[in-house]
């Protein structure tokens, strides 16, 4: 995956990106963070764009080709929190440590290349939110970037797409897709996030 993300940071001209329980638990009794590895995959949670609060997980082969078909492609949507952001526990946390070392530092580059007068003093975190359809699914995910706009619209813990949307159209956020970044993802079932180790 940092491989792709490298190539989309190239075709936006800057230096560049993480994407919980099985569907139907609640973000605010379980937000799980961080990437895991099983196998040669990488597990990550995301937020089912469709239903405001629940957590899903996606694995991601590390060597997959990807689909040719754009239109069988959908955004994963990146909300990047800036420093002093108050949202609370956020999927990919920056600090204290990255729990998404190899991409975390790139999205935060981008966030301050891009909006530096909001993300000046840093990035805290970034979360992953994406319309899941059902364990098995598989579907090649486009990272799209959702940057703030002022340090004041990143209080607001953007978790679905109707979330974004609004944000987007009243200004409060812009939104940056990294088509070469694009990526295989399949859902999968806590057991699998469970199972897989922790990146260190």
């Amino acid at each position: 995956m940092n491989r792709r993300i490298k190539l989309a940071l190239a075709a936006v001209g800057t230096t560049f990106l993480a994407v919980g329980p099985a569907l139907g638990a609640s973000a605010a009794d379980f937000v799980p963070s961080g990437q895991r590895i099983l196998g040669q995959s990488v597990v990550e949670p995301v937020y089912d764009g469709d239903h405001a609060g629940v957590v899903g997980f996606i694995s991601t082969p590390e060597h997959a080709p990807l689909l040719s078909d754009e239109h069988a492609r959908a955004p994963l949507y990146l909300p990047v929190y800036p420093a002093g952001a108050t949202v609370g526990q956020l999927i990919c946390p920056h600090v204290p440590v990255d729990t998404c070392p190899d991409h975390g530092p790139a999205i935060a580059g981008l966030a301050q290349s891009i909006e530096p007068d909001v993300y000046a003093a840093g990035v805290i975190g970034h979360d992953h939110v994406a319309q899941l359809e059902g364990a098995g699914t598989r579907v090649s995910l486009v990272p799209t970037l959702v940057l703030f706009t002022s340090r004041a619209a990143a209080d607001e813990h953007l978790v679905t797409t109707d979330e974004i949307d609004a944000a987007v159209a009243r200004g409060d956020a812009v939104v940056q897709p990294l088509p070469p970044a694009a990526l295989h993802a399949e859902q999968v079932s806590t057991r699998v996030w469970q199972r897989a180790t922790p990146v260190q």
